[in-house]
């Protein structure tokens, strides 16, 4: 990939993999690649088994962009609780990600992006960076070149309206009204997908109320005409969807005006409780900075002064995402993965070839069955016949359990040789019943929700960023279908239906879309070990298909990775990118899924694997392979580079888990009822 002189990724020459007949193989004898895994192998375990906390549990670093560290500066400014540590520590990692071009982007060598670069340039002004200082002249001119703040997205220019940095007047009007909207009404709260609906309710009130608090500074030099700041928006064509939206929002607007107070008040008091109903026990609302930081602020604007126990304790949460650095720099995790990592790192560890006896593993799987959901959430809006269960991504999220993690933590669990065997059944059995249950009509799983798919609430104007509802994607379909093929159930009707639709989801080309990791690399090394496990044969055209996409997309290093440019440029940049562990790692569980562990496309892929691996077991990876909203937010998740890598390689040492091997515990449950 070619570096561009900011030294950013250069977006127009994506890598070109090498046929075959072009690839020079100087790979050693099939034994000296194998002894090469081995040795990787162990090196990587005793890595990953250093890294787990003493209760149990494997959590990363989950970075993603400045906008966290940013907003959080906002956050603290408005509530007048912004203190000197907080903010040097910010401000000294919002400016170490600054562009050479003076802009911010939302993923390693990516392109800069303008809302990114306005509120990082407006944190490092609360910093003290002065307006004529290099690095932010630079960065004001960029953002000017690009539109100033009239062009920035809807969420930004709601923080610039907190201060008077920008009119509220002049943006999408959000009616807590929307509390009262029922159920089977379009673009009720339960329209929107979890992360979006735990935004919007506590935005609602932040609109109703438009609070202005004295701006410490103008921003005149972000605007490109400051006499003029608030330039009208034009509309689109009335017959089009997005110009009825748009004139339905005038219509909502015009409300404001005639809205019956103590309606309004009522339906802000509704939303309120909606919010502190799902406050989590360690404070935080939905696991996950965004709704946090909106639920503090509108929760405040009802006159919850900063010491009562709801606020006080979400305030305390928002610390616990804080990761200080080495050199004094503080970043903002967007949430936490402990779950999510933990299983995987179980996984990795077993097919590795450790022991499933083994303590660590144990103790890991103490932990995760602790962490089994039990009780009711958003979820059963949808579904309010179905016995609570399921696994959450964070430490604390028990009203929203998403299908992917409850998935991946019942094959974790089926790998450990527990001391009491009954509770790891019960808890498959209960997992198991949940996930068919959680199945949407056309035979798929989303995230979080059951048939989360209404066309309406994307075409807001007010939801101008990111996905706002939560459709089934071919990644979570796969790994939901793998465990429970695993469990015996690849006969069952219900999973049959799954395979149906990975297979009609599957790309042209060969590949699958990847919803939550990048890309097509994920997708594909999602779907294809599940469709194997399913009982398609390695011969199956659509098993072929992917296989041949595979080839074609190696780098000439013998890797794999994709840039996240391959969600907006699909044809440029689909299985193309710089090589790294974790995409690497995808490709070959693909690969070896399909048979073809002598081939000399996984000898290459894994020799790239034992190559790079660093001298304590561990991989580097700057990279970001994992997706909050394609395209708009994504993450790196920083344990990806170790589990992913390690359980290729102990794929290809030991051979694929529930076939060659076995399970690591005996037996395979039924996945409908209490366990075997």
């Amino acid at each position: 990939m070619t570096a561009t002189t900011d030294g950013s990724t250069g977006a127009t020459m994506p890598p070109r993999a090498a046929s075959a007949s072009e690839v020079q193989f100087t790979t050693p004898a099939a034994d000296g690649v194998k002894n090469a895994a081995t040795r990787a192998v162990q090196r990587a375990t005793d890595f990953l088994l250093t890294q787990q906390d003493a209760e149990g549990w494997w959590k990363g670093d989950l970075e993603t962009n400045v906008t966290m560290d940013a907003e959080d500066l906002l956050l603290r400014q408005f509530l007048g609780i912004r203190d000197e540590a907080t903010t040097l520590g910010a401000a000294l990692y919002i400016r170490d990600e600054q562009r050479a071009d003076g802009a911010w982007a939302t993923f390693y060598g990516g392109p800069g992006e303008l809302s990114t670069t306005i509120e990082a340039y407006v944190a490092l002004r609360l910093a003290g960076d002065a307006p004529d200082a290099p690095h932010m002249a630079k960065a004001s001119a960029w953002i000017r070149e690009r539109g100033g703040i009239a062009a920035a997205r809807v969420f930004t220019r709601i923080w610039l309206a907190l201060f008077g940095w920008w009119k509220w007047e002049d943006l999408p009007e959000l009616p807590p009204e929307l509390m009262y909207f029922p159920k089977w009404f379009p673009l009720n709260i339960y329209n929107f997908g979890s992360w979006a609906r735990q935004t919007i309710v506590p935005l609602t009130i932040v609109s109703a109320k438009r609070p202005v608090r004295p701006a410490p500074f103008p921003l005149d030099e972000l605007h490109t005409d400051p006499d003029r700041p608030n330039p009208p928006q034009p509309l689109a064509p009335a017959l089009s969807w997005d110009g009825l939206f748009q004139r339905l929002d005038k219509v909502v607007r015009g409300y404001r005006s005639i809205a019956v107070r103590r309606l309004r008040g009522a339906a802000m008091n509704s939303a309120a409780r909606w919010i502190i109903e799902r406050q989590e026990n360690d404070g935080c609302f939905g696991g996950i900075q965004p709704p946090a930081v909106y639920s503090v602020i509108a929760l405040h604007l009802l006159g919850y002064d900063l010491e009562h126990p709801v606020m006080r304790a979400g305030l305390q949460s928002l610390d616990q995402y804080a990761v200080w650095r080495e050199d004094g720099s503080r970043m903002i995790e967007a949430c936490q993965s402990p779950v999510w990592d933990t299983c995987l790192a179980v996984i990795a560890l077993a097919d590795a070839g450790l022991s499933a006896d083994h303590p660590q593993l144990v103790k890991a799987a103490d932990w995760m069955l602790g962490e089994e959901i039990v009780r009711p959430g958003d979820w059963s809006v949808k579904r309010p016949g179905l016995p609570p269960s399921g696994w959450a991504f964070e430490f604390h999220n028990d009203n929203y359990p998403d299908t992917d993690d409850t998935a991946e933590v019942l094959l974790a669990l089926r790998r450990v040789r527990h001391h009491d065997p009954d509770r790891i059944e019960k808890a498959i059995g209960r997992g198991g019943r949940w996930l068919f249950g959680m199945q949407s009509k056309n035979g798929a799983w989303g995230a979080f929700d059951a048939d989360n798919t209404s066309p309406f609430p994307n075409r807001l104007p007010f939801c101008d960023f990111g996905e706002v509802i939560d459709p089934p994607s071919a990644d979570v379909t796969a790994h939901v279908v793998e465990m429970l093929a695993v469990e015996g159930l690849a006969d069952d009707p219900r999973t049959r239906r799954g395979v149906d639709w990975l297979l009609a989801e599957q790309e042209p080309e060969g590949s699958w879309f990847g919803r939550w990791g990048v890309n097509y690399l994920y997708g594909t090394g999602s779907a294809v070990p599940a469709l194997v496990a399913a009982g398609l044969p390695t011969s199956h055209p659509a098993i072929r298909r992917a296989v041949s996409w595979l080839e074609s997309t190696q780098n000439d290093d013998g890797g794999w990775g994709e840039d996240l440019r391959s969600y907006d440029d699909v044809k440029g940049w689909s299985g193309r990118g710089d090589s790294t562990a974790s995409q690497t790692g995808w490709a070959l569980m693909a690969l070896l899924a399909a048979g073809e562990k002598e081939s000399k496309t996984v000898e290459r892929g894994v020799e790239w694997l034992a190559g790079t691996q660093r001298e304590d077991g561990s991989w580097d990876e700057p990279y970001f392979t994992g997706t909050g909203f394609p395209w708009d937010f994504s993450i790196n998740y920083h344990l990806y580079r170790q589990v992913f890598p390690l359980t290729a390689l102990g794929r290809y040492v030991h051979g694929e888990p529930f076939t060659d091997r076995g399970a690591g515990a005996a037996g395979a449950p039924r996945a409908d009822g209490e366990g075997g």
